[in-house]
């Protein structure tokens, strides 16, 4: 029984990682969104919630304090490699674009947050 916890674990693991993929895909393709003719980026309010709750699902899951990164380091990954190589060349993360920070900032800084908080309840049980 221990041998399929284990393994639907690290499914879990992996059906985590795989959603913080697709979420910075996503995020990376509506950033530029208006609202009307303001610039309205509603993708960083949906990394900001987002990531931190993957990052806990992920510890949830895992027994390791690394593994409970793992969704926070494909976003990450994914939003560097994409959003600077993107499709045809384009560049999808603009350096001079606010909204490029502010996603970037968005995405990591809550999630970071969450995963100290995480691995610091792991290190003081009680």
């Amino acid at each position: 029984m221990s041998g399929l916890l284990r393994w639907a674990d690290r499914a879990t693991l992996a059906v985590l990682v795989l959603d913080a993929v697709l979420l910075a895909v996503l995020e990376l393709f509506f950033l530029p969104s208006y609202l009307g003719s303001v610039q309205f980026p509603v993708t960083v309010a949906v990394a900001v919630v987002t990531n931190p709750v993957l990052v806990a699902l992920a510890a949830r899951f895992s027994t390791g304090g690394l593994a409970a990164a793992a969704p926070l380091v494909a976003w990450f990954a994914t939003v560097f490699v994409l959003g600077t190589l993107g499709p045809g060349g384009d560049m999808l993360l603009p350096a001079e674009d606010w909204r490029s920070y502010l996603l970037i900032g968005g995405g990591t800084l809550p999630a970071a947050a969450m995963l100290g908080i995480v691995r610091g309840r792991r290190s003081y049980p009680g």
